[in-house]
């Protein structure tokens, strides 16, 4: 099946996501919006809906690495929820370091939720600003909040 791309909104900013029928192959976050269509899932996530990604399929994990062990720890994490660094390296016997580079190298953010894994004095990172780590966290205590009432 041919790969399609297209974009949503999530705030100020455009939430590019390249797919198929299956898989998501890559998802991006920029000032500016492409053409085309974006799964179901991610357009009621960006809309701020409490929505599951982690039932969606990634390329990220079509291989057996520690970065795709790591990735799937992430995907443990619940929405509305965040984990260390060094829990997640704990949990897959690693360093927190290796769990920054996998979060840096991840194809698929919300997917992969790299957004929910911060520091234990801090945020920690994210590309292409913190400040849509910081909304998406807020979005997700927020929906996660409407939806225990």
């Amino acid at each position: 099946m041919a790969i399609v791309g297209g974009s949503c909104r999530f705030g100020l900013w455009y939430v590019h996501v390249w797919w198929d029928a299956d898989v998501v192959h890559r998802v991006r976050f920029a000032e500016t919006g492409i053409p085309g269509t974006v799964p179901a899932p991610i357009l009621q996530y960006c809309a701020g809906r409490p929505v599951d990604l982690s039932r969606m399929d990634s390329i990220a994990l079509e291989t057996d690495s520690l970065f795709t062990r790591i990735y799937h720890a992430v995907q443990d994490v619940p929405y509305g929820a965040t984990a260390t660094y060094g829990a997640i390296a704990a949990g897959c016997g690693t360093a927190p370091r290796v769990v920054g580079r996998a979060m840096a190298h991840n194809p698929t953010p919300l997917v992969i939720p790299c957004h929910r894994v911060v520091g234990a004095r801090g945020i920690g990172g994210f590309t292409p600003s913190v400040e849509i780590k910081e909304a998406l966290i807020e979005m997700e205590k927020k929906g996660k909040h409407r939806r225990q009432r």
